[in-house]
């Protein structure tokens, strides 16, 4: 068996033998490169829905581009599309009929160099109007798709926002019973409205648990006020104050300290 570093026999001008990583080497820097690249607009592959029909596309585009024809028709031969961009015939047929179809191109079997072959006619209107279409039905769907995403968004944070409320509303409503002494629901409409609303205009629980103290301190014992000791009072327009109003115990020592 020959040794893998063996010798192979790759002549360059001078004469010389390279070795099999040599000519490997040299064989992939002639094959690279620009002239040796196929690209394809993503574009067109969104257009034609596979890539062999966007190849072809995107040669026609060019080509026709640089037509002398005063009817804008080219031609190419198979061979030539095949050495081209490897495409067999029967790929390049299928390919154009399909962009026939599609309305993007015109084919005219014509002579050129004596022999009929097939000529090539885009209709550049129809193209822009395509990719214009296919743009304008993307850019929708992404909105759509961000309007989704937000409503998602939005919803999510409602119910997040929803069952805090519900939480600190039986929060607050048991803290009432037990400093009162009462038996209100939190399941009551109104009672629920009136805390949304002060927890919405950014007071906290321990706001709610402050006015509770203060006014259960002041009317609990009081024959007159004790019966207002109810959400619609505590939790209503005058919410804010209760929250600021001098506990009675401050009261009553401040005017203690004054004899």
């Amino acid at each position: 068996m020959k040794n893998k570093n063996t010798l192979i026999t790759v002549l360059l001008k001078g004469g010389e033998k390279m070795s099999n990583y040599e000519a490997i080497k040299a064989l992939i820097a002639q094959t690279s490169g620009q002239k040796n690249t196929l690209t394809i607009p993503k574009i067109y592959v969104e257009l034609t829905g596979d890539l062999t029909t966007a190849l072809l596309l995107n040669q026609i585009v060019f080509y026709s581009d640089k037509s002398k024809r005063n009817d804008g028709y080219f031609y190419k031969t198979y061979k030539e599309w095949e050495q081209e961009i490897l495409l067999t015939e029967r790929q390049v047929r299928n390919s154009a009929n399909k962009l026939k179809r599609m309305g993007l191109i015109e084919t005219k079997l014509m002579k050129a160099n004596g022999s009929p072959t097939v000529h090539y006619k885009l209709d550049y209107d129809k193209l822009v109007d395509s990719i214009l279409t296919k743009c304008q039905i993307r850019f929708l769907q992404n909105v759509r798709n961000e309007t989704d995403k937000t409503s998602e968004s939005l919803t999510e944070e409602y119910n997040i926002r929803n069952t805090t409320y519900n939480n600190y509303i039986v929060e607050i409503v048991n803290y009432l019973n037990d400093v009162a002494e009462k038996n209100f629901r939190h399941s009551t409409k109104k009672t629920q409205t009136l805390i949304r609303a002060r927890l919405k205009e950014g007071f906290t629980v321990d706001d709610f648990k402050r006015v509770i103290d203060n006014k259960t301190k002041e009317w609990k014992h009081d024959p007159k006020m004790s019966k207002y000791l109810r959400p619609e009072t505590l939790f209503g327009t005058k919410f804010e104050s209760y929250l600021n109003e001098t506990p009675v115990e401050q009261n009553i020592t401040r005017k203690a300290a004054r004899f």
